[in-house]
């Protein structure tokens, strides 16, 4: 699984690419709360089969989210969230719905089982794994999205990297590390990755650094700081 120190390390590089001058400490323990959040619902697999990568994994609640805070904030005469939050708050809001999709499910989507991409409208797990190149023999080639014809019945099928379903998929994880389904010997293993790839390193490196430069440049002679 991807780690919460890697969607971490690319929640910092979003903060400071979209939080303009309302980067400061208080934006960024938002944005790092709201980007742990979601691994929440692994404690809900005690109660529901494939909660986690599904209830807090997918991408209906964030657009139905990003509905509201557009209704409340752009199309109300009087906004319910202007009357009680600064403007920054409103624009750390936005972020946070863009580095819980970017930062978070995103990352998911393209390791493992992927996520539960539409939950709770259909259950389905969806990977995002394939390629897409330019080949002087194949000319243009994608794989993301595979279409198929049946030869007998001339019926179109699309493949979207369709996984499971919350009743066959588990993604294993600290509080679930095995499908509770499989028969294993106690104890169990419990592993809490860190950087399980070298591309997530470099991610992790990448975010702290921008941190790190951030902070140098708000330091510099005029600067306002936090």
């Amino acid at each position: 699984m991807v780690s919460s120190v890697v969607h971490a390390g690319f929640a910092l590089l979003l903060a400071a690419g979209l939080l303009g001058d309302y980067y400061d400490r208080r934006a960024l323990a938002v944005l790092l709360a709201v980007v742990v959040i979601p691994e929440a619902d692994s404690f809900l697999g005690f109660v529901m089969s494939g909660a986690h990568r599904t209830v807090g994994h997918n991408l209906v609640l964030p657009a139905a989210a990003a509905a509201l805070l557009y209704y409340d904030t752009r199309l109300r005469e009087r906004s319910a969230l202007r009357e009680r939050l600064a403007e920054r708050w409103i624009a750390v809001a936005w972020v946070g719905l863009f580095v819980h999709v970017f930062a978070h499910v995103s990352l998911d989507w393209v390791h493992l089982e992927g996520v539960n991409v539409l939950w709770p409208l259909r259950d389905r797990f969806y990977a995002l794994d394939g390629e897409i190149l330019l080949s002087t023999a194949d000319g243009f080639v994608q794989t993301f999205v595979d279409l198929r014809t049946d030869p007998e019945t001339g019926r179109r099928a699309v493949d979207a990297g369709a996984t499971g379903t919350t009743e066959t998929v588990h993604v294993n994880n600290p509080v679930e590390p095995r499908d509770p389904a499989d028969e294993v010997e106690e104890p169990v293993e419990r592993i809490f990755p860190v950087a399980s790839a070298g591309w997530r390193l470099y991610l992790v490196g990448t975010g702290l650094f921008v941190l790190a430069a951030r902070r140098l440049q708000d330091r510099t002679p005029g600067g306002d700081g936090d």
